[in-house]
């Protein structure tokens, strides 16, 4: 009996929102999906999503004053495309739990809705949300509340829930709100890989990996980007002083080093001014990884905070990954708010066999 079954040969094809640095993009075309574009609002990310996406136009335009059927021109999408996926991962510093300006960070909280407008004229096969788990605990709230309805309304299936990164090829601790949904098939959870054990901070930075020993201040011109935020004379004993995988508790009786904000807090802020552990997952890998000050972003042994290399190591982006920008936080933050790479790219797997049935 022969098989009469259709045969898959095009790819799946995808358009990246508040695409940023490119690693959701990167991670799909690594699982063999054709990226058509991305769509974000920022100078720096043009030129870094530019030179490590092939292929992907970089549409420079604020999401609220850009119509579907001009990007549809511009990227030539097709309404009704059972191949078309559209990602919606945007800024998360609304539902972060992150200390943010939250006046600032508000409209962020709407852009959920801005995507739904494509959402309605493209009418793609398939639809993917990538976010801080704020989004799914906000679910009471009527912005999610309201996109889930939206997504039932045209047609589509969906799962979605909180999934731990590490889980996925990610040497991190990160939580992420993960929707998938689909209207030309049956979606199923993305399955994780627990069986395996977690990768660790150690497989993926240190002199065995690539990454010279520096110093503090240590300034890297080249593309490789192994550059070391500045410390202070104080900050420098603090880190001294702290052991692998440590934290600020280990000079808490220096009252010289003992820092104000924190004094008699013991059951919080534990991870600022600490280190990483050469055989644990980092933690979040946040927009402010290069400051000691920010979180246990300490290099497990060298008196330092992390490289940017070394955060975007962590992140999965390879180290041929090349970055653009003005300075070394406007670099950080693209690393930090990128979807790592490892994790689109599982997501892309996972698209392509509910694709193939």
């Amino acid at each position: 009996m022969s098989d009469l079954s259709p045969v898959i040969t095009e790819p799946l094809r995808a358009v990246d929102f508040f695409c940023g640095a490119g690693g959701m993009s990167y991670g799909l075309s690594q699982a063999g999906i054709r990226v058509l574009g991305g769509i974000d609002n920022s100078k720096d990310c043009k030129k870094t999503y530019e030179a490590n996406v092939p292929g992907a136009k970089y549409v420079r335009r604020d999401i609220t004053r850009l119509s579907a059927p001009e990007l549809g021109r511009r990227l030539g999408l097709k309404v009704n495309d059972p191949d078309l996926i559209l990602c919606g991962c945007s800024p998360c510093q609304f539902w972060s739990k992150i200390r943010t300006d939250k006046t600032k960070s508000l409209k962020t909280a709407f852009l959920l809705k801005q995507f739904q407008k494509f959402i309605r004229y493209f009418r793609p096969g398939y639809v993917v949300v990538e976010n801080v788990p704020g989004l799914f605990r906000s679910k009471d709230s009527s912005i999610l509340t309201d996109f889930l309805s939206f997504l039932a309304g045209l047609g589509y299936n969906f799962r979605d829930g909180v999934i731990n990164a590490s889980h996925f090829g990610v040497p991190q601790n990160r939580m992420r709100y993960l929707l998938i949904a689909s209207r030309v098939r049956t979606v199923s959870p993305l399955p994780a890989d627990t069986t395996r054990v977690p990768l660790n901070v150690g497989d993926f930075i240190g002199v065995s990996n690539g990454f010279p020993e520096i110093g503090q201040g240590h300034r890297d011109d080249t593309d490789f980007l192994h550059t070391s935020a500045a410390l202070t004379e104080k900050n420098v004993r603090r880190i001294s002083l702290t052991p692998t995988g440590g934290n600020r508790f280990a000079w808490a009786g220096d009252p010289d080093l003992q820092i104000d904000a924190y004094r008699d807090k013991d059951h919080m802020f534990r991870d600022v001014y600490g280190r990483m552990a050469w055989d644990r997952p980092a933690p979040t890998i946040t927009t402010r990884f290069i400051s000691l000050s920010n979180g246990r972003f300490g290099h497990p042994e060298e008196n330092r905070a992390i490289s940017i290399r070394e955060g975007a190591s962590l992140q999965t982006f390879p180290t041929h990954y090349r970055f653009h920008g003005e300075s070394i936080n406007a670099i950080a933050r693209q690393i930090g708010n990128a979807v790592p790479p490892a994790l689109a790219e599982r997501i892309g797997m996972h698209l392509n066999s509910v694709r193939n049935g």
